[in-house]
């Protein structure tokens, strides 16, 4: 248990001297003493699992009194599953909205502080943001969010409807939850011109009608196995990335951004915490004996714990490994870093007898019935662990079967 503060007095609080001084009384409570005029109360609690520093006032117009109490209010709200920080940022906007009309660029604003907790990570909370200045805020952010009206929503998404189809219906959505926001909050009235079933199905066609599937091009199976060997021909921590991506049948992101506090070598499995995956769920990744051998022979770094780094030490990026397939001499219309995955479906389902649902957990995709993820609960890794040694081999060059063709060793 961490040593426990004493409670200070009032009068001790006035001695103390600059610096970061814990008063006690409550778990957290800190004075920072700065010169006259920017003291200042610090809580530090955990919210959830983010640690949070929660300022409550200057020092000495909030006495200690009243700043333990103030504490003890935090610390209430966060037991009751509540972020005083978001809080404090939502009723900050609430306020602005308040003082004068509120913009749907400032809508958006306070929609994103009331929301960020519930984002999967700061990247999707980010991706939130930048669809919706890239395409709404040009067209309507500066207009009062109560007179958004279907004619701005319908110039925003004309442009990109048929030529950016899936960013045209997430830009919708999104456009619609800030609006339905705002009709919650008080801010307009009347019907919410970005919905979809009966209104604007009325003006575009269905996004399934317009918008045509790309696949990542893959590598054909009989081509995998000379690719793998002349994949480890090449020197870099980019190709030995891209092999691992391989023998895993992982994502790029996951890979590039794995850790070495992910990987249990004794228990040969590679967990992939779910903040980092697409369906924001853990994921457990059994190591074929050729993948946990490459990891072996890497070396560590100091000052990252990424197992494949960039040449700074930061995340490799996504070009990178793609830049490899080029150095071997693979065309991006012949196959792709995600195209992998493609390749290895495609052998499950023609060169195996494993059943669809073992080879769907090793992608990592969701099941689709709502009653069957409801009944599914494990992960199928026993299984999983003979799928991804029989890859392994197949990859390898064992059993692989037919020629290959389209890939120069070393090249």
């Amino acid at each position: 248990m961490p040593k426990r503060a004493r409670e200070l007095s009032a009068v001790e609080v006035k001695r103390l001297g600059p610096g970061f001084h814990a008063v006690g009384g409550v778990s957290g409570l800190y004075l920072r003493n700065a010169p006259p005029g920017a003291s200042s109360w610090l809580l530090r609690a955990m919210v959830g699992t983010r640690r949070r520093e929660i300022g409550l006032g200057p020092f000495p117009e909030i006495p200690l009194a009243r700043a333990r109490e103030k504490a003890r209010e935090a610390k209430d709200a966060i037991s009751a599953g509540r972020d005083p920080v978001e809080e404090r940022k939502a009723a900050k906007a609430a306020l602005v909205a308040a003082q004068q009309r509120m913009t749907f660029a400032q809508a958006t604003d306070a929609y994103l502080a009331l929301r960020e907790a519930e984002f999967r990570n700061p990247k999707h909370a980010a991706q939130w943001r930048t669809t919706l200045e890239a395409y709404a805020h040009p067209v309507f952010g500066t207009v009062p969010v109560a007179d958004v009206e279907l004619a701005h929503v319908v110039a925003a998404l004309e442009p990109i409807w048929t030529t950016k189809t899936e960013t045209a219906s997430r830009v919708r959505g999104r456009i619609e939850s800030v609006l339905s926001w705002s009709t919650v909050a008080g801010h307009r009235k009347g019907d919410n011109p970005a919905r979809w079933k009966g209104h604007l199905d009325q003006v575009f066609p269905a996004p399934s009608k317009v918008a045509r599937v790309t696949h990542f091009a893959a590598l054909p199976l009989d081509h995998l196995p000379g690719f793998v060997a002349a994949l480890r021909d090449r020197d870099g921590m980019a190709a030995r990335a891209l092999e691992f991506l391989i023998l895993t049948a992982a994502r790029s992101g996951e890979v590039r951004g794995m850790t070495w506090a992910e990987i249990d070598q004794e228990g040969a499995v590679w967990t992939v915490p779910w903040d980092r995956m697409k369906a924001g769920k853990e994921h457990r990744v059994p190591l074929s004996a050729p993948a946990l051998a490459l990891l072996k022979a890497l070396p560590r770094f100091e000052g990252t714990d990424f197992v494949f780094p960039g040449a700074r030490g930061g995340e490799l990026s996504d070009a990178s490994l793609g830049a490899v397939l080029r150095r071997i001499g693979i065309p991006s219309k012949v196959a792709t870093v995600h195209g992998f995955r493609s390749t290895f479906r495609d052998w499950t389902a023609e060169r195996t007898a494993y059943a669809r649902d073992v080879a769907e957990m090793a992608l990592a995709h969701v099941i689709e019935s709502g009653t069957e993820r409801a009944y599914r609960r494990g992960d199928l890794l026993d299984k999983r662990r003979r799928l991804m040694r029989d890859w392994a081999r197949f990859a390898g060059g064992e059993g692989a079967g037919g020629a290959v063709v389209g890939v120069r060793r070393g090249g």
